[in-house]
Order: structure tokens, then sequence, then C-alpha cells
């Protein structure tokens, strides 16, 4: 199980492959230390959200990254696995997995409707209770409609107040809806409810839990959440309007080759996006790199950091 106070991170780690398309385990390994090291993640994510690129494995694969995310954490943090299907026996079944492996939480995408039209609320309160029917561990709702549904406000109110969800993860930036969802979901105590990086601040500010991230962006956030509980207000702006270029300038590429180029950049191992989908061009890739020695993702001298695989 998971034990959060909070404000903090919840970290998926970046998944670098060999030439022949396997998880890299080594490059993988120097990710998670640099997750639960670097970033200081209260929760690491495995094979959760698409930046991990997850979705492209067999479900052999998909399982054994899995195993290897939790092996290489070494109990060091809570890990939430990833188990989202449209299928809930699938679901089900890599809970199963999270269980055996000791696992803190699962993580589970609100799920489009697979023969057409957006789901109902109750068509996903019934799916999330079939879910939860099968683990005792706590899950963590995610919302990112595009891959999953767009779930209302209420509907988001109502699976919250489920009882094995215990986290709401929330990709919007929409500041109205996080501020009524950190009210009615966070703050009535329902679930933790986490936003994403543009939405740091703001949502910490509001009195919510924190975001969910990959590496290295995570890096910055713990920086921006280690100077809002100092109470150094003016340090904390000053490092979240890093974010405001980092990483939109590059986002026509997608989010996935932005933070395995900065990840590469900073002497973290992390590859190419998953074939045939393409990282940024040499220019892209140099624009980058001097945006990013302007950041506090480098260290004051100018020097990226490094963890050796």
């Amino acid at each position: 199980m998971v034990a959060f106070s909070g404000p903090g991170l919840v970290v998926p780690p970046l998944t670098p492959f060999t030439a022949d398309l396997q998880v890299d385990e080594a490059a993988l390994k120097a990710q998670v230390d640099y997750v639960v090291e670097g970033c200081d993640a209260a929760i690491v994510v495995a094979a959760g959200v698409e930046a991990q690129e997850y979705h492209y494995l067999t479900m052999d694969q998909r399982k054994r990254l899995i195993r290897s995310t939790v092996e290489y954490v070494d109990g060091r943090r809570p890990v939430a696995v990833g188990i989202s299907h449209p299928s809930f026996k699938v679901a089900a079944e890599l809970a199963g997995l999270a269980e055996d492996l000791g696992a803190g939480a699962v993580q589970l995408l609100a799920p489009l409707r697979p023969f057409g039209g957006p789901p109902t609320t109750a068509d996903l309160v019934a799916y999330f209770e079939a879910v939860g029917r099968e683990t005792k561990l706590p899950t963590l709702l995610y919302l990112n409609p595009g891959p999953g549904a767009d779930v209302s406000i209420d509907a988001t109110i109502t699976l919250s107040q489920l009882d094995h969800i215990k986290f709401v993860k929330e990709s919007s930036r929409d500041l109205s809806r996080v501020s009524r969802l950190i009210m009615e979901v966070d703050r009535a105590g329902h679930a933790k409810y986490f936003t994403t990086m543009q939405m740091l601040l703001a949502t910490v500010q509001l009195g919510g839990a924190g975001v969910t991230l990959p590496s290295p962006a995570a890096a910055l956030a713990n920086k921006v959440i280690k100077a809002f509980v100092a109470g150094d207000w003016h340090e904390a702006a000053r490092l979240q309007a890093q974010f405001a270029l980092f990483p939109s300038r590059w986002m026509h590429r997608g989010l996935t080759p932005v933070m395995k180029a900065a990840s590469e950049i900073l002497g973290i191992p992390a590859g190419a996006p998953y074939p045939p989908f393409r990282g940024l061009d040499a220019d892209e890739t140099e624009a980058l790199r001097a945006y990013l020695a302007t950041t506090d993702l480098m260290t004051t001298q100018g020097e990226p950091a490094h963890v050796d695989a």
C-alpha cells in the first residue's frame, strides 16, 4: 500500500529500447535510479502511461517491463503498476501480477467504450468496480482523453468516491476544472489529486497532491515542490516558469520524443522513440540543449547531471 503525505510527484521512468526493439534493461535501470534519486519520486509508475511506450509491447514484454521496474526500484519507493486495458479481466490479471510483485497500487486509465460512443458515468463506475473487486491494491484513476475517455467533472467526482480509488491523475490543463476537482476530490477527502507539469504550482497552492510527469521534467518539478514546501514562493514561481517553454516549444514531436531527447542531453540513457515515430532532428536537439542549459535541470556550473548506466 502507499502512504502519501504530499505534495509530491508520481513519476514514470522512460522506456529505452535496444536496436532489436527489446527493452534495454541497463538503460531502464539508470532511468529508474534517476527517477528515485534525481527526481525524488513519491510513487514510481511501472508501464502505466503513454510516455513509457508500453502499448507497443506484447503482453509478455509488458509484464517483463513491470517486473524489471519493480525490481530496479527495489523498495526505495512505492510502485504503481499500470494495468490499463479495455478488458477488465486483463486489467485484473495485471493487477494480480502487481500484487505478486509487492506493488503499492495499480494505475488504470478510464477507458473508451470499445464498441463506440462515449462511456456513461454508469459504464465507468461498472468498469472500475469490476476491476476493484479483483484486487486488494488501491487504484490510481488515470484520466487522459485521447487514449482514454473524456471524463466529466461530475463523473470524476463519482469515481473518486469508490472505495478502492485513492489517487486521481488529471491530464487537463484547465484551471477551472483543476481547481474544482481539487476541492471536490482531494480536499473533500475522497482521493489524492494529481495534475500535470504546467499546473504544478497552481495545484499545490490550491491544496492538490502534486503532479504526474515523466523524467527528466520531474527533476525540475521536484525543485518547484521543495521551494514551495520551504515557503520560498518567489523561487517556486521562478522554477515553475521554466515549464512555460519546456516541453511546449518542441511538442510538435510529442511528449515522449522531447523527454527522451532531454534525458540523453542530461546524460541519462533513454534512446529513441519506438519506430516508426521519430525523435527530434539535429537542429531541434541543439535548440533543446541550449534551452536546458538555461534551466535548473543543469547544474550551477552548466554541466548536465549524469547517472551511470
